[in-house]
């Protein structure tokens, strides 16, 4: 009916019983004037007055009632629409609460959840008359019976009491009788027949309040409410999980950029699926014209030494380490290393070929330019090429032993030597004398025509025993021209070597300027034994009794009863006013 319709029937209805009330006031003025003159109405007209007036009385009642349900459904039908075209729940839901307390007259009013067990409850809206106690989004106490609402979740039954507290089965129940609950009306929440939870108001003042057609207004909100929460729980979980594949997604893509090696997926197609920046630059190809290509396709022409590593890999779920030697037209000549895996889904089946490539170009020039270094500098400098790098300009003041070595005067050689044999010869001593030092754990600080200096206990080669490691390298040195004089066919008698040795403190580190660096040793220390070797015989091994002091100490490797240390007359150097003991030094046996 029409809401114009309904009000015009209302003011009819209106009209026809204020005319009825002048009707019988009039018939009743009559009455007097009959019964003055003796006569007397009959009682039949004002009976069926009677029968007007109460026909009258009920048709207002019905079209107040059914204008006041055709209110109400277009109320709802309005709150349907709203909670139906949004999925933000928590405002909705509050407002359309709201408006079934309006309509029913209850006192308070809650929407209540269950997730997922149904007596694990969430109290998502509560409303009162006065808004006092509205709450959206934070769990409210629930206030309410819940003797009513555990009956109404447990069966998936509506209740709808006009009395609870002179309810016979209701009304024994202490939470009832405590809260004096006049009206309640609790209709369940339902979805693919499934109870979620349940809409319940109530009226602890007035007894009556909720209707027959409360209750069929409060199911069609309720089954619509059932319907919006659960798109809304379904939106939020699609939500969520396109939330989680996006953050996965993002990680993942940190991860690949993340990664220094180069990383490519293909499908069983041999399609390129993934492929990070670094794979990219490897190959020289921007990575989105290298996915959806075939592998083959993107890799250097000469890749026929892949062709079996990733064929065993998609039939056999081998993985393969595999290096490879590349000429790209771009970026010259590349050494890589590729290993491959098999790409297997959730169910361990082979999908695809997973590559992992490691550009080891640079690495292996600089392994090639460390091996040519080190035909021109001591292996020990090379190898500590970032320790000596990390020092300054200056030096560490540190105990250490220096060592001098004359492998022979250019005199001694035979006189009918060309210069490239004369040096050939003098490589072939140092190289004896250098093999010695390094296997008694000494650094060659330099080469000086045919003068060997090396250092013991530098920051290359830090030794507790180096003195005793200095003197080990002199005796080998002895022992190893011994058997070089006899393969040469040269008598040595006399010998042609001198070395000098002394222990103390020295200056070591990095000299020269910021282009052009040397790592050497300074100081008394290092002049002291340059000056013994100075002052050797031929065939001298000279210590101080510095050094001396020190073997004692701390003999290392060796054993001081296969030593002899002869005393000799102390020597006057330059640049020291004080004379310096020395020993000449044999073995025993």
């Amino acid at each position: 009916m029409p809401e114009t319709t309904s009000i015009i029937l209302l003011d009819t209805i209106h009209q026809i019983k204020s005319l009825a009330q002048e009707l019988e006031k009039a018939i009743r003025r009559q009455e007097d004037l009959l019964n003055i003159r003796g006569i007397t109405m009959s009682e039949t007209l004002f009976d069926a007055m009677a029968t007007v007036h109460d026909d009258i009385d009920k048709i207002e009642i019905r079209l107040v009632e059914e204008a006041t349900a055709l209110s109400q459904l277009r109320t709802m039908a309005g709150t349907s629409d709203q909670i139906n075209s949004s999925l933000d729940l928590d405002v909705v839901l509050a407002e359309a609460m709201e408006r079934v307390i309006m309509l029913t007259g209850a006192e308070r009013g809650y929407i209540i959840l269950t997730d997922p067990n149904p007596f694990e409850l969430q109290w998502e809206v509560r409303i009162a008359q006065d808004q006092t106690q509205r709450s959206a989004g934070t769990p409210p106490v629930f206030e309410g019976s819940r003797t009513i609402l555990r009956e109404v979740l447990e069966t998936g039954k509506t209740l709808l009491t006009d009395n609870a507290y002179n309810d016979p089965v209701l009304g024994s129940n202490d939470t009832i009788a405590s809260m004096t609950l006049r009206s309640v009306l609790c209709v369940p929440l339902k979805l693919k027949d499934k109870v979620i939870g349940a809409l319940y108001v109530d009226n602890r003042l007035r007894a009556g309040v909720f209707t027959p057609q409360s209750e069929i207004l409060l199911t069609a909100f309720a089954n619509q409410a059932s319907i919006a929460i659960g798109n809304a729980r379904l939106y939020t979980r699609v939500q969520s999980s396109i939330d989680t594949i996006t953050e996965l997604k993002e990680l993942m893509d940190n991860i690949f950029a993340s990664i220094g090696s180069g990383v490519i997926t293909t499908n069983k197609a041999d399609e390129v699926v993934i492929c990070n920046a670094v794979a990219a630059r490897i190959l020289n190809i921007p990575a989105d014209q290298i996915i959806g290509q075939r592998l083959p396709d993107v890799l250097p022409q000469d890749n026929a030494s892949l062709t079996e590593p990733l064929h065993a890999v998609l039939t056999s779920d081998q993985n393969q380490v595999i290096d490879v030697e590349w000429d790209s037209p771009t970026q010259g000549h590349m050494s890589l290393n590729i290993r491959l895996s098999p790409l297997k889904d959730a169910n361990h089946v082979t999908q695809g070929v997973a590559m992992v490539l490691n550009d080891l170009t640079q690495q292996r020039e600089n392994e090639a330019m460390l091996r040519l270094m080190r035909r021109y500098l001591p292996p020990e400098m090379v190898d500590n090429i970032h320790t000596i790098a990390a020092l300054a300009l200056g030096g560490e003041r540190r105990e250490s032993t220096c060592i001098f070595v004359d492998v022979g005067p250019l005199s001694t050689f035979a006189d009918d030597l060309r210069p490239q044999q004369i040096m050939e010869m003098l490589n072939l001593y140092l190289s004896v004398a250098t093999d010695c030092l390094h296997q008694a754990g000494g650094v060659i600080d330099k080469y000086m025509g045919n003068e060997i200096m090396a250092l013991f206990n530098s920051q290359l080669n830090p030794l507790d025993d180096h003195a005793a490691r200095a003197l080990e390298a002199a005796l080998n040195i002895r022992d190893s021209f011994m058997k070089l004089y006899g393969q040469l066919g040269l008598n040595p008698d006399p010998h042609y070597y001198r070395i000098g040795i002394h222990s103390g403190v020295a200056t070591l580190g990095n000299v020269g300027s910021e282009i052009r660096r040397d790592f050497t040793a300074i100081g008394d220390t290092i002049n002291l034994s340059k000056r013994l070797e100075e002052n050797a015989s031929a065939g001298q091994i000279i210590i101080s009794d510095d050094t001396r002091q020190h073997i004692t100490r701390r003999p290392g490797p060796l054993r001081l009863d296969d030593i002899q240390l002869v005393e000799r007359d102390p020597v006057q150097v330059k640049g020291r006013q004080q004379r310096t003991r020395i020993y000449e030094v044999f073995r025993t046996s």
